[in-house]
């Protein structure tokens, strides 16, 4: 493990279990590389994690305070919320986060192309056999060792289901939680969210995004059984939900008994070289220390970090609803050929999607200069 990921991990311990409260200013740096016995360009960098996930902000000559606290959900929407103007927001992230040219942040063709070249050889005829409904063992158990290293997210093999795209995966999730749930969506918030909801005949509520992620008065008011969020960049606004938001988010459902659908396409590509948190890891995390436990489906596509034509999604279910899709849908046969899977399993086994991910990172970061 990377010092600078001990000194985050040591710190994000201390403020979300209260030993550093929300307002308290956190140690120097200088001092904190002598607390820790790093240096200060390490606790730099922890300091910008913690930052850019919502535990702590800087504040010009005076230093990094704590901003997270489990206890601060407001219920009716401040002054700021009142005054926030999601289009302007969207603009200025917008600039901050165009690609001059979509197509370079593809996958290299040739490299694509030569592990689709393997695959064939490698197991011949046997691509043209039926593939489970769940998708292939070999893709979901390389996508559980990514999920893993890259995520710090744990599941069986099992509990991952594969799909032709996301759109595929939110339809199969309304199938297994029943078309009689309400399911709440940001707005804004990727089109095809919402309309694929409603072509399945279930009621949509939508909920106003601010500057931390959904407001929390209309969260309150919400009668969903289902939350769909992008925590990460949600597009179009590129609006990240904050710590204190996550852990918002997980709590109401908690309360309410319902699902969260955590939809990640964009975080492969953070600019900070730690994993980006996410509620199926967070809620993981709170199911140890408490007999509460949200219960979140994550979701996550090839679509973004591949290339559009890629096709290929998956999603982690929780235990009940994963007994639950085998018992319904375990006849089926999974939408995506073969040959794409084992396609997409072997670039994330043999270092090349991290390889990918980590050169796009690099240009945006050279882009931003």
């Amino acid at each position: 493990m990377k010092k600078y990921v001990k000194v985050y991990n040591s710190v994000k311990k201390d403020i979300v279990n209260e030993n550093l409260l929300y307002g308290e200013k956190l140690p120097s740096k200088r001092n904190a590389a002598f607390i820790f016995g790093v240096s200060v360009i390490t606790v730099e960098r922890a300091y910008a994690a913690l930052a850019s996930e919502g535990y702590i902000d800087s504040k010009e000559k005076s230093g990094y305070f704590v901003t997270y606290s489990p206890d601060m959900f407001t219920i009716k929407s401040g002054k700021a919320e009142e005054n926030f103007n999601i289009n302007k927001f969207a603009r200025k992230e917008e600039e901050k986060n165009a690609v001059s040219n979509e197509a370079e942040e593809y996958f290299p063709f040739s490299v694509y192309a030569s592990a689709v070249r393997a695959v064939l050889s490698d197991y011949g005829e046997s691509l043209m056999k039926r593939t489970d409904g769940s998708g292939s063992e070999v893709l979901k158990t390389a996508i559980k060792n990514y999920l893993k290293v890259y995520k710090n997210i744990e599941t069986a093999e099992k509990n991952i289901i594969i799909g032709a795209g996301a759109e595929y995966l939110y339809g199969l999730i309304v199938e297994l939680i029943g078309k009689n749930k309400i399911f709440a969506v940001e707005t804004p918030s990727y089109g095809g969210i919402k309309k694929t909801y409603l072509s399945m005949g279930v009621k949509v509520e939508e909920l106003a995004l601010r500057a931390d992620g959904i407001d929390s008065g209309e969260l309150e008011k919400s009668r969903a059984d289902v939350l769909h969020v992008t925590p990460y960049k949600s597009y179009p606004t590129m609006i990240s939900a904050t710590a204190s938001k996550r852990a918002e988010y997980l709590s109401h459902v908690c309360k309410t008994g319902g699902y969260i659908v955590e939809d990640d396409y964009e975080s492969e590509f953070s600019n900070i070289a730690k994993p980006t948190e996410t509620l199926f890891g967070e809620a993981a995390e709170q199911s140890e220390n408490s007999d509460k436990k949200a219960r979140v489906i994550y979701v996550n596509t090839f679509t973004k970090t591949i290339c559009p034509s890629v096709r290929v999604a998956y999603m982690i279910l929780p235990e009940d609803l994963s007994d639950e899709y085998y018992k319904k849908f375990g006849f089926r046969s999974c939408p995506v050929p073969s040959l794409e899977q084992y396609a997409v399993a072997k670039i994330l086994s043999d270092g090349s999607f991290v390889r990918h991910i980590n050169r796009v990172r690099r240009t945006r970061r050279q882009n931003r200069q």
